[in-house]
Parts: structure tokens; C-alpha cells; sequence
């Protein structure tokens, strides 16, 4: 089969599409014939080695955690998932390959995909979704009639925060450049902030949930915004967070871990057409290692990119 891979933590030169062996899933595992896999900023930060303590040090190394496709082949102890399944998943971040024609994933850390929506929606929306779903539902505990700020709320995971929010029934105001005001509101942010002229301190004591989405606010600036007893959730855990999110029990560090209830959730909101992520462009996997190479330099596409092995 083919795969995306890299023989040492680099440069993009690194990376390959090479022929492999298909993979044999281990215990409680399930190999997926990939039909489409998603990226994500992670992938570029585990392969540039900014990760090397999760990620290990084994190489070669598969890029890419998103996927969605039909199961293949299952291993010894798996109970919930049989061949012919169609799910998402994701990945562990020691074992990434999803950028390949084959995977092979923790039955745990999949999910059956609904049948309204495709292959490609499925791929896209799972990390962001989780991520989201961890931060507003399982830390935030987010309620009908609460406020939230949601910074970067165009970003993939602000995108999934805000229609999670609004799912819960909470008042929204959103960060994005000036010129996302329209796609914002009509996504459900109740107040756009640009984001070039954001001040804090007009939003003093204002919030009940504060989720820094784009990684760009300090735990000082969450802070004065949060009302007594409001959280502050945080995607990018650099030095000064991690310390600081360790000393108080007001921010918090969240992650995308897939869990059975966050699974549940997030593929029960996207079945009913409450979570759908942006697509942004949609390539081979012959195209892949060029179309992440330009994802990762210039940021665009706008939207998700996804890998389809066989188009």
C-alpha cells in the first residue's frame, strides 16, 4: 500500500510517499481501508519533532491522525466494530499513518460513521470536534443561557466550538478577522469581535466560559474577562500556559482525546446536522505530501484539507 511517511524528525523535505506492507491490527485494534483523512497543525508540529515525548522516537513514522472509512480487518478482543463497518476515528499520536490507503486505529477511538453524512465530512470534523467537545461539554460544562467567548471562531476548532455552543443554548461572541463578520454571524456567533482590534479589558468580568481557540490570548487577559467562578480553556499548550494552568484551577490545558461519550456526542450532532465542518480543498494522495507542505507554509486553503487515497 501507499503512505505518507518521514525516516527522522525534519524539514517537509522529509516526508515520502512510499509503498509499505499493509498492516495487521494488534489487539483491540481495527484496520481501516482509508477513504478520506483529514490535517491538522499537529502533524507538521509532531513531524518538525516539537512532540518527540508522545510521539516517540520509531521510524518510519506515518503522518496524519483524521480519518474515516470501512473497516477492513479486526483484531483479537475487538467486540464493537466487524468488517464492512463505515467509521471515523482517530489515531494514537505514536502510531499516525492515516495518510495512506490503509490504517490501523484503537477500536476505542472510533466511532460508526452517521450515513448522512460522507466520507470526507467525517475525516474533517473529528479532532476539531473533540477537541471542542472536550473543552465546552466534559471541562466547561457549558449550560443554556451562559456566556462564551470564543477566540479565533472561524479556525477549524472555533468553527466546532461555536456550533457545540450554540447546540447548548449559549450567548456567543466570537473573534475573526473583519472580514469573516458575515460568516460568523451566519454560523451563529451573537457578537463578532475583529480580532486585530481586540481590547480585554472591554470585556470585563463578562464571560462564564473563555476558549482561546487560536492560541493568541494570555492566561491574564482570559482572566479579566471570566466572571467569578468562569474557565478559561486553552488549545496551545506553550510553556507559560502549561505552568500556568497547573497553578490555577480557573484555565485549563484541553486536547482532542477521544473518548466514548465525546464519540457519541460529536457523531450524534453531525447525524443531525449540528456540527459540519469547512472543507476547503480535497486532493489525492498522490497530492497529498504537496498540498500539506503548502497548508503548513501559507495556511491555506481556508478550511479543511483532506486526503482522498483513491480519487
Amino acid at each position: 500500500m501507499r503512505r505518507v511517511q518521514y525516516q527522522r524528525y525534519g524539514g517537509s523535505e522529509q516526508l515520502r510517499l512510499d509503498e509499505v506492507d499493509v498492516p495487521e491490527p494488534g489487539r483491540g485494534q481495527i484496520r481501516v481501508r482509508v477513504r478520506a483523512a483529514a490535517a491538522n497543525p499537529m502533524d507538521w508540529k509532531i513531524r518538525r519533532g516539537e512532540m518527540k515525548m508522545l510521539s516517540g522516537f520509531r521510524f518510519p513514522r506515518g503522518l496524519g491522525h483524521d480519518f474515516a472509512g470501512v473497516v477492513d480487518a479486526v483484531g483479537p478482543g475487538v467486540d464493537q466494530r466487524e468488517v464492512g463497518d463505515e467509521v471515523l476515528g482517530v489515531t494514537a499520536i505514536s502510531r499516525a499513518g492515516a495518510f495512506a490507503e490503509f490504517v490501523v486505529a484503537d477500536e476505542k477511538n472510533t466511532a460508526l460513521k452517521p450515513a448522512s453524512i460522507s466520507f470526507e465530512q467525517a475525516a474533517a470534523m473529528t479532532i476539531i470536534s473533540l477537541t471542542a467537545w472536550s473543552a465546552l461539554i466534559t471541562k466547561a460544562k457549558l449550560k443554556a443561557g451562559e456566556s462564551v467567548f470564543i477566540n479565533g471562531c472561524l479556525g477549524g476548532v472555533g468553527r466546532s466550538a461555536v456550533q457545540i455552543a450554540r447546540m447548548q443554548g449559549a450567548e456567543i461572541v466570537g473573534s475573526c478577522s473583519a472580514s469573516g463578520r458575515e460568516e460568523a454571524l451566519a454560523l451563529g456567533v451573537g457578537e463578532v469581535v475583529d480580532y486585530r482590534g481586540f481590547d480585554a479589558a472591554s470585556y470585563y468580568h463578562r464571560f462564564d466560559v473563555v476558549f482561546d481557540a487560536a492560541g493568541a490570548l494570555s492566561l491574564r487577559q482570559c482572566g479579566a474577562m471570566l466572571k467569578r467562578g468562569g474557565v478559561s480553556l486553552h488549545i496551545v499548550p506553550t510553556p507559560a500556559k502549561m505552568i500556568g494552568t497547573f497553578l490555577s484551577s480557573r484555565h485549563h490545558l484541553v486536547f482532542g482525546n477521544p473518548t466514548r461519550q465525546s464519540l457519541a456526542g460529536i457523531t450524534d450532532a453531525a447525524a443531525r446536522g449540528l456540527l459540519v465542518p469547512a472543507i476547503g480543498r480535497i486532493v489525492s494522495l498522490s497530492e497529498a505530501i504537496a498540498a500539506i507542505v503548502e497548508l503548513e507554509t501559507t495556511g491555506l486553503p481556508k478550511g479543511k484539507l483532506v486526503v482522498v487515497p483513491t480519487r
